[in-house]
Formats: structure tokens, C-alpha cells, sequence
């Protein structure tokens, strides 16, 4: 049973850490040219990294992708943790 977790987790891992570093560049090219416009904090990418690190990729990509997805004029902000 053991072996069979660490079978799943090690890619897991991997996936992850790819997520993480693209949103990483990304922090580090794109937004740099862009206005500041997040309605929340931590920021949205900052928010992701935190959501992948905690949940893991599968659900820490989907609840980075629905905070993007409420970050809109008629959205909610201020703190928001993952």
C-alpha cells in the first residue's frame, strides 16, 4: 500500500512544482507590464501557488481557476485565504 502511494504522489509532486513555476514566470514577465487590478489578497497567483501547495495540483488548480473566475467588478474581494 506504501509503495502504491508514493507511485501517485511523486507525479503528483511534479505536476505541482510545473504549475508553480509557470505561474512563477508569470509573476515574474507578465505581470510586472500590467496595472495592479486584484480585488483580493493575497493576489490571484500568489493565491494559486497557495492553493496548490495546500490541496494539492488537482484542487488547488480548480480552486485557483474559480478565484479567477470571481475576481470581476461584481465579485467579492478583500482577504481570502485557499
Amino acid at each position: 500500500m506504501t509503495s502504491l502511494h508514493w507511485l501517485w504522489r511523486g507525479p503528483a509532486i511534479a505536476c505541482g512544482a510545473v504549475m508553480i513555476l509557470c505561474v512563477r514566470g508569470y509573476q515574474k514577465l507578465v505581470r510586472p507590464v500590467l496595472p495592479p487590478m486584484c480585488r483580493f489578497e493575497p493576489g490571484c497567483s500568489e493565491y494559486f501557488i497557495l492553493a496548490v501547495k495546500k490541496h494539492g495540483p488537482v484542487f488547488g488548480c480548480a480552486k485557483g481557476a474559480w478565484r479567477i473566475c470571481r475576481c470581476n467588478p461584481w465579485g467579492g474581494s478583500g482577504y481570502d485565504p485557499p
